[in-house]
């Protein structure tokens, strides 16, 4: 397990592939509770290639020196990513 912030990530390898290839992260706050957006993309071992760029929010919390995942939420499309942004953006222009 990680012991700060910027070691956490959703990479995960298996028989020497790739299977969950992160592509970029943005921690969002640090702390005791940190939360980081990822953007990956998953191995499609029917293809032989990775599929389109997926996004994921992970909470994770600190306890006795490393980072525990506590809960994620998985943005399911590009469309779906979109919509999120343009809602937060006419929330925050009301604010």
């Amino acid at each position: 397990m990680a012991a700060t912030a910027d070691e956490l990530t959703v990479s995960y390898t298996e028989n020497g592939v790739e299977i969950v290839q992160e592509l970029d992260k943005e921690i969002l706050s640090k702390g005791a509770w940190t939360t980081i957006l990822f953007r990956y993309r998953d191995w499609d071992r029917a293809k032989g290639e990775y599929g389109p760029d997926k996004f994921t929010i992970r909470r994770y919390q600190k306890r006795g020196g490393e980072y525990l995942p506590k809960a994620k939420f998985n943005i399911s499309s590009r469309d779906q990513a979109k919509q999120i942004i343009v809602t937060l953006q006419r929330w925050l222009d009301q604010a």
